[in-house]
């Protein structure tokens, strides 16, 4: 089994420069490609507040943040991930978005390097059929925030060899991460399971079956869950939970996949949560309130 020396992650935004962080900080040679050099420049900040954070609350010697900082470089050119022995996709959820770099980097880099996406609810045979090297494509599927859950969902593809995937399991390992075997479906195990709950609860609160804060308190309070499922919406983003639930309602035609009409007006409406400011809560408010939704 070929080990992983250095890692190239194919998008900086919320998830790579998560994925970013925790590559260099577990001592890989870290690549961040970005579409433009302002991108660059906004992903490595991002890595930056990422490890600082991770240095005020104990997680990590000031030293190692500085030595994972020197490892991570940026680039704008698919070129400079020539040399890396595992590429990581985290770009936006879109099929062709994602294979038309695969094509790219299909001819820029070595025979041997692995391709493994991140996407949450695209199938990686997709993907897979996009590149010359089906037997080395894999799921890589994190959690957010990146630096903070261990689970890594490792998701073979009927065309992914055992070494890939025996690879990836020490890939996951190495940066300290728990990794779990999924089977190549749309949503893995984690959103197979999640999203209908997700929905479930978004349901609910259009029947007029509780409000937000009495939904959200339900499940904390009598299900132990750290978050409420409206809260945990905002907290994925609206947007992006959308575009999960059409991605998996087109691949199983199940109506728990489908979602609900609040959340297609509500991400019309420009609410995806946290990142937006207003979702099922306002953040205007310290803390967070309920928003008003017409309901």
């Amino acid at each position: 089994m070929t080990e992983i020396r250095s890692v190239a992650v194919l998008g900086g935004g919320l998830m790579g420069s998560g994925i970013a962080h925790v590559s260099a900080a577990a001592g890989f040679d870290t690549v961040v490609r970005e579409v433009t050099a302002a991108m660059c420049q906004r992903a490595q900040a991002s890595v930056e507040r990422s490890l600082a954070r991770a240095v005020e609350r104990g997680k990590l010697a000031a030293e190692a943040r500085d030595a994972a900082l020197a490892r991570v470089r940026y680039t704008t050119e698919f070129a400079d991930l020539a040399a890396c022995d595992l590429v990581i996709e985290a770009v936006v959820e879109d099929l062709e978005a994602k294979n038309a770099a695969w094509r790219e980097l299909d001819a820029v880099c070595a025979p041997s390097a692995i391709f493994a996406s991140n996407t949450s609810s695209l199938t990686i045979a997709a993907m897979a059929a996009a590149t010359a090297r089906a037997d080395r494509v894999v799921g890589l599927h994190f959690f957010n925030p990146v630096p903070v859950m261990r689970l890594v969902e490792v998701v073979r593809t009927v065309t992914t060899s055992d070494d890939t995937v025996a690879r990836a399991f020490a890939f996951a390992r190495a940066i300290g991460k728990e990794p779990i075997a999924a089977k190549d479906v749309s949503g893995f195990v984690v959103n197979l399971l999640l999203v209908p709950y997700l929905f479930d609860a978004i349901t609910q609160l259009e029947r007029g079956v509780a409000t937000v804060h009495d939904l959200d308190a339900g499940m904390r309070l009598g299900a132990g869950h750290p978050m409420g499922p409206l809260e945990l919406c905002d907290f994925v983003g609206l947007d992006t939970l959308h575009k999960i639930g059409e991605i998996m309602f087109a691949e199983y035609r199940e109506r728990r996949y489908a979602p609900p009409p609040l959340l297609k007006r509500m991400v019309l409406a420009g609410m995806h949560g946290r990142k937006s400011g207003r979702g099922f809560y306002d953040y205007a408010e310290d803390p967070p309130v309920p928003s008003r939704l017409g309901l």
